[in-house]
Order: structure tokens, then sequence, then C-alpha cells
């Protein structure tokens, strides 16, 4: 045999080379940094993990302590673009750790009580919200809502000398207000923007009406007194479904029949037509035979004449 064959074969008593074990990481999708607080997501891959322990989470101000609330479950890397979580688990926390997070919520409702009196004492039109202090004692974060401008410098300089860390004020609207309390919606379940919202998307009475929603105020409103955030999601499905659909109004010809459409239902994707001026003949159409019907033009409006001078 010669040596040119003998590179091309492997010897055959040679072990095939196994890839190292790769570790298994773990998707959590529930956890608190607050009692009764927005729900976020993080992944880990430290193991024995269970509902209610404290974690520590890295976030962007350093490791903060944190509850799971849901079981974590295997992270599925198909190959999509899947937003990944926007924490990671760093460990489980020790008992110190757990003392230190009991000893940090009731320093916030301390701190909360106080900036409460101070904003008494120099009479701010300000509503206080809520108190967030990082667990290393850096800052304290201050939310409130506020119908005007509100000029909080000496309250800042009380703060500080009160607490002796870095203070920051942040004013926001009454959607942000009703995401950090939470509570229930008009469908009996947690609000959205309180479990899982984290970008306010504009919306309008427009989208009511694409969607024939009644124009009731007290059905199109959440408890923050604004448009529902729902009424966003199924937007997009009516308008695409609605410009295949004939509009109310228009005239079509089915079967040599014509036709004057009164109704569409984007749910069952039917529509009501009658012959003009016949509504004892009032038919209902399927996808099938509306996508049949043909359109009529419609004769343009005559202009009146004009009287001769």
């Amino acid at each position: 045999m010669s040596s040119e064959e003998t590179n091309q074969q492997p010897p055959p008593d040679v072990p095939a080379v196994e890839p190292p074990p790769t570790e298994e990481e773990v998707f959590y999708h529930q956890i608190q940094f607050r009692p009764a607080g927005q729900f976020h997501s993080a992944a880990t891959t430290v193991a024995g993990l269970d509902a209610g322990q404290l974690v520590l989470v890295q976030t962007d101000h350093g490791p903060e302590p944190a509850r799971l609330k849901g079981v974590g479950i295997k992270w599925q890397a198909d190959g999509e673009k899947t937003a990944r979580p926007p924490f990671s688990i760093l460990r489980q926390a020790g008992d110190d750790e757990v003392e230190k997070f009991a000893r940090l919520l009731e320093r916030e409702q301390e701190a909360f009580a106080i900036c409460q009196q101070k904003i008494e004492q120099l009479s701010l039109a300000m509503k206080l919200i809520q108190v967030e202090r990082y667990s290393n004692g850096s800052k304290i974060i201050f939310y409130f809502t506020a119908e005007n401008r509100v000029d909080f410098r000496e309250l800042v300089k009380a703060l500080v000398q009160e607490f002796r860390t870095r203070v920051e004020m942040r004013q926001i609207g009454v959607r942000h207000e009703t995401k950090l309390i939470g509570g229930l919606g008009c469908c009996g379940r947690e609000l959205c923007c309180a479990s899982y919202i984290t970008n306010f998307a504009p919306v309008s009475i427009k989208m009511a009406k694409e969607q024939d929603v009644p124009l009731n105020p007290a059905k199109i409103s959440g408890i923050c007194n604004r448009l529902l955030c729902c009424l966003t999601y199924e937007f997009d499905a009516y308008r695409q479904i609605k410009k295949k659909m004939p509009r109310p109004g228009k005239t079509v010809k089915l079967h040599g029949q014509t036709l004057k459409v009164m109704q569409c239902n984007v749910l069952q994707e039917t529509v009501t037509v009658m012959p003009p001026g016949e509504p004892e003949k009032t038919q209902t159409l399927n996808r099938k035979e509306w996508e049949a019907a043909k359109p009529l033009q419609q004769p343009p409006p005559q202009k009146p004449k004009k009287g001769k001078k």
C-alpha cells in the first residue's frame, strides 16, 4: 500500500471526538424585583432554582434581588429571531441577603413617607406614586405624577440632605402610573401594562371604529381613563380583512342580481346585503359568495345646473 493511500484512510481504532457538553440555559418568565410589581423575564444557567426563592439578577446598575414567581423552562435555541430575556440570574440569594432585601423594602416605605411629608411642606402640586431604592444604596428614584411641570429643586435638595445619596425625580403619565401600581382589567386578567407591555403604543378612536366596537367611554377605556391598549392588538388584522370585503353602502352584482351592502362582520367574515329598496329580502353572504360578487361602478354625482342669467 502506498503512503498516499494510507493518508486517505483513518485508522479504524481511533475513537470519535465528542463535543464538550454545554450548560443548559433555563428561562424564567416571571420574576419580581418588588412585591406586587411588574413581572420581568430572565435567563440563567444556575440549576436547582424553585418558585418563591430570592435570587440576584444582573441589571445595568449592578446585582439586584428579585423573587422567582414561576417555574423555569428550558431555553429553546431554534435559530429564530427570538428576543432574549433582558435580565440574567447570577445565583440564589443567601440568608443575609434575604434579610437585607426585607430591610430594603422597609427603607423604601420610610423614604416614601419622608418624601410625601416634604412635598406637603413645600406645597408642591404632585402625587408621589412609588419609591425605588438601589440595593447598593447608590440612588433613590421617586416616581410621581403631576398635571403640569413641577419645580422640585428644593425638594431634591432636602431629600439629598436626608438620605445622603443620589436622588432622581421621574415624572410619569397616568398610563405609567397604572403600570407601576397594577390591577385587573375589564377582561378579569392582570393589566397588560403591568404584566408584559414595555412600550406604550399610540391608541386612537379610529382603532375602535375599525373594529366596530361601541364607542362607549366606559367600555373602551381602561382604569387609567385612557383608551384600552388591547385596541391595538387586532387593529391591523381588521384593517387587512376589511380591505378585501365590500364596504357598506356599495353596490355589488351576484348571480345577475344587484345587491346593496348593508353591513360587514369581520369575525364571521360575512356580508349582509339586500336588493335596493327591498329590505325584506335581506340575506347574508359567506366569504366565497362575497368574494365572487363583482362591485358595480357608482355613477358620479351630477352637478346642479346653473340658471341662465
